[in-house]
């Protein structure tokens, strides 16, 4: 086999190589659009909603602590008068 046979099965060989390695760029590329265009908004839109919601929720924290604990005392006389109604009735 002379040099230029081998020289060019050898291109041959890479060819393959080379167009399924340009393929895969290709392919990430789009990935990384679909990321940039989609995901990326989408996971802002997320973070600017959650973040206000969290910090909503953390203030409110000792006002919900506060009614169940009036809840919890509210059960107890509930259940306080409910026994003396039934001793009455």
């Amino acid at each position: 086999m002379s040099d230029n046979e081998l020289l060019l099965a050898l291109r041959n060989e890479i060819q393959p190589i080379k167009d399924t390695l340009q393929e895969t760029r290709n392919e990430l590329h789009d990935f990384r659009l679909y990321v940039e265009n989609e995901i990326e908004p989408k996971i802002q839109l997320l973070a600017e909603n959650y973040v206000p919601a969290a910090k909503r929720y953390e203030k409110a924290m000792p006002e919900i602590d506060e009614v169940k604990r009036d809840l919890d005392i509210l059960k107890k006389v509930v259940a306080e008068h409910s026994e003396k109604l039934q001793k009455i009735g």
